[in-house]
């Protein structure tokens, strides 16, 4: 090799070693995100990720799942017997059971931090996954939001120093939609005319690239979508009884919605489960919360299963791709009054459709389901996966003021679910 071969190879390797990873990078050809987030903490040994039975009864308590195991639609998995109407559709999903961070001990700091990849900072607010792909890829459809939140609103599920503009539209029952977007009676089409023209010279007051121009932004939003054509979504009623029924309760209610809403062009749809607290404490089934988890699972069984048969009818499944999130798993082992404490070691969060190879489970967790044996998923190699199946580069780089922040922090996808 002469000099100027060898200078200009040289040149070249950063370059190469640079790209090399974006080449590799999957490229999903998902167009909308169902998000469902089981706050408490869904315990993996108890659904997804079953092992050898234990007994909270006993004395000792004897270490192990709380309910006996069923076989799948695929070979070698299994899931707990209340998943009975998921199983058969286990071929259509992926459980990855080896997810695992740090954060155990704080249900806020946990929730933050499987909803923006990053631990909360102390200068910087990150943005959720659903501002972030409202950011990247906007609604479907310009006449609904990007992003729709069923459920209650907080900073970890917003967009962070995006702005207003990547923020939710949200709900928190389906009856009522949207709240403040249901005009009252005595303001007529005229009348609010009339007060959008009195807005109109304040608004071209404010700059574009400033936090009240995102305000306005936002502002002018609001007014767009509280029309009849947005807020026909939310007539439930205009569905089948039978489909209706599929569905189950207001959970299942609110899987129905958003399904509706992919339909009409919403973008991200998270949806939240953590009605009533029906066993008393949700899916943070310390002590006697433990009791009742089984219903709690059986109405997700109902919702989930109902949703998937319902997008793939439709031929939405494969455009569809569905997240079940939840903050941590739960350990083996049971506490003094017979529940669960917190693990996040290992735990499982849930992939379906989207047009993914899904093959049942990814990963693999010891005869407790504490520790990762194969496959070890971190929660920003999660997201990875989530904004790659949806067509998001997430090793791009978005900006705080003039600060570059990856999309993910260093997450890779996971390569085995992507044809």
């Amino acid at each position: 090799m002469n000099r100027r071969s060898f200078l200009k190879t040289a040149a070249l390797a950063p370059l190469a070693a640079y790209a090399s990873p974006q080449a590799m990078m999957p490229k999903g050809k998902a167009e909308h995100c169902i998000f469902i987030w089981l706050g408490g903490g869904m315990s993996q040994i108890d659904t997804f990720d079953p092992k050898a039975l234990g007994n909270s009864k006993a004395t000792p308590k004897l270490a192990g799942s709380e309910y006996a195991s069923i076989d799948t639609a695929v070979s070698g998995v299994k899931v707990c017997e209340h998943l009975k109407k998921t199983a058969p559709l286990m071929d259509r999903i992926t459980a990855v059971r080896t997810v695992n961070h740090k954060v155990i001990d704080e249900h806020a700091f946990a929730t933050n931090i499987v909803h923006t990849g990053r631990m909360i900072s102390g200068n910087v607010t990150y943005p959720s996954i659903g501002s972030i792909i409202a950011h990247e890829r906007g609604a479907a459809d310009p006449k609904v939001p990007a992003y729709m939140l069923i459920g209650y609103p907080n900073v970890s599920r917003g967009p962070g120093f995006l702005g207003a503009k990547d923020g939710y539209v949200y709900l928190t029952d389906t009856a009522t939609g949207p709240a403040g977007f249901t005009r009252p009676d005595f303001v007529t089409p005229d009348r609010m005319s009339a007060r959008e023209k009195l807005l109109e010279p304040l608004q071209k007051r404010t700059s574009d690239h400033s936090v009240m121009g995102d305000y306005e932004t936002a502002q002018r939003e609001a007014l767009r979508l509280a029309g009849p054509e947005f807020m026909r979504n939310f007539k439930l009623d205009e569905e089948s009884s039978t489909l209706r029924q599929a569905y189950g309760g207001e959970f299942g209610q609110r899987c129905l919605l958003s399904r509706r809403l992919v339909q009409s062009g919403v973008r991200f749809i998270e949806v939240s489960h953590n009605l009533n607290f029906i066993n008393g404490t949700g899916w943070d089934t310390h002590n006697e919360g433990q009791l009742q988890q089984h219903v709690l699972i059986q109405e997700l069984d109902t919702a989930l299963s109902a949703l998937i048969i319902d997008l793939e009818e439709k031929r939405l499944l494969d455009k569809t791709l569905i997240v079940i999130g939840t903050e941590f798993g739960r350990p083996a082992a049971y506490d003094g009054k017979g529940g669960r404490g917190h693990q996040g070691t290992a735990f499982s969060l849930i992939l379906a459709g989207g047009g993914l190879k899904h093959c049942g489970a990814y990963g693999v967790t010891d005869d407790l389901s504490k520790n990762v044996l194969e496959n070890p998923v971190s929660i920003p190699d999660f997201h990875a996966t989530v904004h790659a199946a949806m067509g998001v580069d997430p090793s791009k780089e978005l900006f705080d003021a003039s600060r570059p922040v990856p999309i993910t922090d260093g997450g890779h996808p996971i390569q085995a679910l992507f044809s």
